[in-house]
């Protein structure tokens, strides 16, 4: 009978732990698939397209989007969840990610167990604006008039369970305040209405009011930080008028629960890579967003915090979708 000594034994366990580790770091083999819950043209598909010519040139492989709008982003992530746990399909994660368990009774997938958070890219304030003709000039005013006068303002949104919805019902909830929401399909023209004299206040993202307020045709009361931004010098946080309010809309990538480990950390160290590049800043900044970055340990921390925040809020505005 013939033996195998422990030496020959060692040198087959060193052999097949190279070629696994050979196998490992070969990702990716094969074309990746960056799924977006959105059609083109929005921020989210931007920055999937981004990272797609990022991901192609750094490791000569194909890289493409898969535009799946539907059912408020709940098509597009799906496709993840429902993905080969193996790397090569991964989507991005939006705001509306931390919300939906509370807006849809049933979601066709787990959102705190189907998937692995990778990476958050980046977050974007909102800012509270009013139509220059409102009665109020500042959140302290417009908190005491709606005190005043319950059921007398409204504002409007982008639609229902949208981050300025959300902004509003936080405001609402933290202010103890009644106001009307008035929601439209889409927030160009929620902002029509606004600069018309149509609504009285709305939440809406810094780039999509900067130039409104610049041109006098909204004001702005304050913004969703929790400190005065650079990008809009003088106008205070809203949350010096009511304590606890914070509210950013962000994007982050996932992917698939169970794709390994090592797969994660590649693709979060290429995204953390892909933040410092002058070409992703300079998009950035245009768009008012702040590059966050970090580990998949933080990018999970961050995505849970977003859901224990936001699906109360919308559960207590009975904002389900049927």
């Amino acid at each position: 009978m013939k033996t195998i000594s422990l030496a020959a034994l060692a040198m087959v366990a060193v052999t097949a732990t190279g070629f696994a580790a050979t196998a490992q770091t070969a990702y990716p083999e094969k074309t990746i698939t960056i799924a977006v819950a959105y059609p083109p043209g929005g921020f989210n598909d931007q920055v999937a397209r981004m990272i797609a010519e990022d991901f192609s040139e750094r490791w000569d492989q194909t890289t493409v989007v898969d535009n799946r709008p539907g059912g408020g982003t709940v098509v597009g992530t799906d496709i993840v969840a429902k993905a080969d746990p193996d790397g090569y399909t991964i989507g991005i994660s939006p705001f509306a990610f931390g919300v939906n368990p509370g807006l849809f009774p049933e979601l066709p997938y787990d959102s705190r167990e189907d998937f692995a958070h990778v990476i958050v890219l980046g977050d974007a304030f909102n800012v509270l604006v009013a139509h220059p003709e409102f009665e109020s000039n500042t959140v302290a005013e417009l908190v005491e008039y709606a005190k005043a006068n319950p059921g007398d303002i409204n504002y409007a949104s982008a639609g229902n369970g949208s981050s300025n919805h959300l902004s509003g019902e936080l405001f609402k909830s933290l202010a103890g305040l009644d106001l009307v929401h008035i929601p439209y399909g889409g927030s160009a023209p929620a902002r029509t209405d606004l600069v018309a004299g149509r609504v009285d206040v709305m939440f809406d993202n810094y780039t999509n009011v900067k130039e409104l307020i610049e041109a006098g045709n909204l004001k702005a009361l304050g913004v969703t930080l929790t400190e005065e931004s650079p990008l809009m010098p003088g106008v205070p946080p809203v949350s010096d008028t009511v304590e606890g309010y914070e509210v950013t809309t962000w994007w982050g990538v996932m992917a698939p629960k169970g794709t390994p480990d090592d797969v994660i950390a590649k693709l979060n160290e290429a995204l953390n890579d892909f933040l410092t590049k002058p070409k992703t800043k300079e998009v950035f900044a245009n768009q008012g967003i702040t590059e966050i970055g970090g580990s998949p340990e933080d990018a999970e921390a961050f995505v849970s915090g977003q859901m224990d925040k936001w699906i109360p809020v919308a559960e207590s505005a009975n904002m389900a979708v049927d």
